[in-house]
């Protein structure tokens, strides 16, 4: 049997998910449940946007998988799989990921044949033994099946007990895509997935949904073991929140000193954790913690509050201080609420300000399915259109009009992201990629010299290179 699995293209939106291109590290591990079972191709359409038809063409799979993680990637994904079942009817299109395991009605859709829901490792094997034997899909627990009559769902599946029985991720097959995945400035990046789930109950978030309140790890052992069989040197740690657990944070550490592995980590924290354990990021900082990604939320307690979120704001600040001790700027990650006006907008970039933060995102309140703030306002949508649910894109009604609060969020950007910095981003990302891969441009003069003009943020700001 032939699986392909696919992970969507770039779509209209403009959020945050626009500004990186991470491995599809979830296809890559469907990918070690199943390799030995079938033949296994992963096709990413972020960067062969173009390859779908010919690849179902050449590769004729029988079983056609789609990631389709964020919200706004559903339209795509459904696309996807008109396409497989357009190229063969008797294709068995799947569809996987946190929407659709969270909300399988948005994928009640005639060329979908099925939905995982949750963890898809278990399921997936299992539903290829199925489909290669003859047998009936009905029988694979955690599956929503589509039909005639509509929708049915198998029964849940018991999430995995020892994170380490899952299978590692066959990398090998996103070989010719490696060096284009990047987060921000940084590339290639790959992505290291060490645990699963959060104890927090952010109203915002739905990822201790999708892991039905429950937090399990990977052993330190084995987290290793993976670092040592990834060949990038900068690694992105996907876990919501790496310092759940500072006794096995702290083993991973001693581990990588250890064996002797040189790379550079980016990793997802509370600033709670940081504060109460200083002394973790020293250790990390010494094997090569290089980025830290924290979610500040709002600059007011009352404003954490509102949203769940169980830290303060003095923490945040904490975290900060003990972060730029060791030599590292976080990244801070603020929500802007539609029922901001004007004074809340100063206040926000005015806190940004004083703390003089080099790299905060800002991201518009967002009720998406599956959290508990859908569950809660999801009637007062002014959208249907998920490609709206970007994190950028107000969503539900604000209190100033459309346009002043586009306006105002807009100037968060500016003051954070003036545009000679960008210019200088574009340059630094340009030149970097061509040393790396040994290409020479044409002109250096001409290069060297647009490098020296995009220095001087007046030059940048009167030149029309970048409109």
């Amino acid at each position: 049997m032939r699986v392909l699995l696919v992970q969507p293209g770039r779509n209209e939106a403009m959020g945050l998910q626009q500004l990186d291109r991470v491995e599809p590290l979830g296809l890559e591990m469907i990918a070690g449940a199943i390799q030995e079972r079938c033949e296994v191709a992963i096709l990413d359409l972020r960067l062969e946007p173009d390859a779908l038809a010919t690849t179902l063409a050449d590769f004729r799979p029988q079983v056609v998988g789609i990631s389709s993680s964020f919200t706004t990637d559903i339209y795509q994904a459904l696309s996807i799989a008109d396409m497989a079942k357009s190229a063969d009817l008797r294709t068995f299109v799947v569809v996987g990921g946190h929407h659709p395991s969270l909300h399988p009605a948005d994928f009640g859709h005639p060329a979908v044949d099925a939905i995982v829901v949750g963890e898809g490792e278990s399921a997936m094997r299992e539903l290829v033994d199925c489909l290669t034997t003859g047998d009936d899909p009905a029988r694979v627990p955690g599956v929503v099946l589509n039909g005639p009559p509509g929708q049915h769902c198998t029964g849940q599946r018991p999430l995995l007990k020892n994170l380490d029985d899952l299978p590692h991720p066959v990398r090998s097959l996103t070989s010719s895509y490696r060096q284009d995945y990047h987060l921000f400035l940084s590339r290639p990046v790959a992505a290291l997935e060490t645990a699963r789930g959060c104890p927090y109950r952010c109203s915002f978030c739905a990822v201790w949904r999708f892991y039905r309140e429950q937090v399990r790890f990977k052993s330190p052992q084995r987290v290793v073991g993976e670092l040592e069989a990834i060949d990038e040197r900068t690694v992105l740690v996907t876990d919501d929140n790496f310092l759940a657990d500072v006794r096995r944070a702290g083993e991973i550490a001693r581990l990588i000193r250890e064996r002797g592995i040189h790379k550079s980590y980016m990793i997802q924290a509370r600033s709670d954790a940081i504060v109460r354990h200083p002394e973790i990021i020293a250790r990390w900082q010494e094997v090569g913690l290089d980025g830290v990604f924290i979610s500040f939320e709002r600059p007011d307690q009352a404003g954490l509050e509102a949203v769940n979120k169980h830290n303060s704001v003095e923490n945040n600040e904490r975290a900060l201080t003990i972060l730029r001790r060791q030599g590292i700027e976080p990244n801070a990650s603020f929500i802007v609420d539609p029922d901001y006006g004007h004074d809340e907008f100063t206040a926000l970039r005015n806190y940004v300000r004083r703390l003089r933060l080099r790299i905060p995102l800002f991201a518009v309140l967002t009720p998406l399915p599956g959290t508990s703030l859908f569950g809660r306002v999801g009637s007062q949508l002014t959208t249907a259109n998920y490609e709206r649910f970007d994190l950028l894109h107000a969503v539900m009604p604000t209190r100033l009009p459309l346009v002043e609060f586009y306006k105002e969020l807009a100037s968060l950007y500016r003051m954070a992201y003036p545009r000679w910095k960008l210019g200088l981003g574009r340059m630094y990302l340009s030149l970097r990629d061509m040393w790396r891969r040994n290409q020479a441009p044409d002109d250096w003069p001409g290069m060297l010299a647009a490098v020296r003009r995009f220095g001087d943020p007046q030059a940048y700001l009167e030149s029309e290179a970048i409109p």
